[in-house]
């Protein structure tokens, strides 16, 4: 078993990565949020088998391992659990907007991926370099690919025969699919996703080895970073490094609040040959309705018109620091909840909101609490909403406290 070395990070026991990006420390949760969320994209859920004993290893020493990695070339199979303790919301989305949730394009990334923000899934990658990575999503007898290969992206369902095709080189190389042909906010690799966490990590975070374990066959580090503040959702992110590689082949976000964790992702089975060409390539098969990406920018358009003037609320502003950060946004017109039995509401999506929301009371006012496992949201009568991976008394007091 391997030494259980702590190193309290303050921009110098996480070395580089973390030195690199300070300043980021105060977006902790929203980091791991994100991270938890974009976790789902290409990692997995895995079983420890075994304590390895591998040679002592210090906190700083084994972050330095994972920037160190330069491993680009892998294929396995993936396994993704993912328990916000919240429903499938299936149909629902048509309560709140009749439409949401019908893509242009059912091949379309934004629209399959989001797919995996539940539940369990079995995927498939490989990776080769920044410029080719195949992601493929296992269902029920039909399979739902995404292939990026130099300048083009590709989306196939197998389900419904349609494809999505879009080119990188259309949005200067990097565009709506980012720099590894992927939807943007989706890390490529179990490495994207620790560097993210530890470089979001300040004063706040106690960076720790948890001992070994093994993932997926190999003999692997446990890297645990936790909170040092009260009132977090968040309780740890454990990351199984690749004793050999460095690559993180684990990725678990437990939640402050104990039981199963929210985010479990992991490699059940991993590759490190270079994988073969065919992996790579993709036509269109026979009869399947292909979509250009371009063809949906009037779409995109509306909705970044629409997402514009959210994001112009009033700008965003951030409450506290580290696991504790607070974001306050102001809705446009100052409008809050509808009330029950206006009609604004439809029945199905009141029950939702009835069933999820509780009413608080502080200094600001009053207004509606809405709690996942890891994101909480308090949206005030008076139409502002606090939203953090904070409990609901940590909302409460933050938005007690702006002003």
């Amino acid at each position: 078993m391997g030494p259980n070395d702590s190193a309290e990070t303050n921009g110098e026991a996480t070395g580089t990565v973390v030195g690199r990006r300070k300043k980021a420390r105060y977006i902790v949760p929203f980091a791991v949020a994100g991270v938890a969320a974009a976790t789902i994209g290409l990692v997995p859920a895995l079983a420890d088998s075994g304590d390895p004993d591998l040679p002592e290893i210090t906190a700083q020493e084994l972050v330095e391992k994972i920037a160190a990695s330069d491993q680009e070339q892998l294929s396995g199979t993936v396994k993704v659990s993912t328990d916000l303790g919240i429903p499938s919301f299936g149909g629902l989305a048509d309560s709140f907007a009749p439409g949401a949730g019908k893509d242009a394009s059912g091949a379309s990334p934004d629209a399959q991926l989001m797919e995996l923000a539940s539940g369990t899934h079995t995927l498939r990658v490989a990776v080769d370099g920044p410029d080719r990575q195949r992601l493929s999503i296992l269902g029920k007898g039909s399979e739902y690919s995404l292939v990026h290969n130099s300048d083009d992206v590709w989306g196939y369902d197998s389900e419904s025969n349609e494809v999505y095709h879009s080119q990188a080189s259309e949005h200067g190389g990097k565009g709506k699919t980012g720099e590894r042909g992927k939807p943007e906010g989706l890390p490529a690799t179990p490495k994207d996703l620790a560097e993210q966490a530890l470089a979001a990590a300040g004063d706040t975070t106690s960076v720790t080895v948890g001992g070994t374990a093994q993932v997926a066959g190999r003999d692997a580090y446990k890297l645990v970073i936790e909170p040092k503040q009260s009132g977090s959702t968040i309780g740890s992110v454990t990351v199984a490094v690749d004793a050999s590689t460095g690559v993180p082949l684990k990725f678990t976000l437990a939640p402050s609040s104990g039981g199963k964790a929210v985010v479990d992702a992991g490699f059940t089975q991993v590759d490190f040959a270079k994988p073969a060409a065919s992996s790579f390539s993709f036509t269109p098969p026979k009869g399947a309705e292909v979509t250009e990406a371009d063809e949906l920018k009037a779409d995109e358009g509306e909705a970044r018109k629409d997402l514009g003037e959210l994001e112009g609320f009033r700008g965003l502003d951030v409450i506290g620091e580290g696991w504790n950060a607070v974001a306050e946004i102001k809705l446009p017109g100052g409008s809050g909840m509808p009330a029950p039995g206006s009609g604004d509401v439809p029945a199905q999506a009141q029950q939702l909101l009835d069933v999820f929301g509780s009413k608080v009371t502080g200094d600001f006012g009053t207004g509606t609490v809405f709690k996942t496992r890891l994101v909480n949201a308090l949206l005030t009568d008076d139409g502002t909403v606090y939203v953090g991976a904070v409990t609901k008394d940590a909302l409460v007091k933050a938005a007690d406290t702006a002003e």
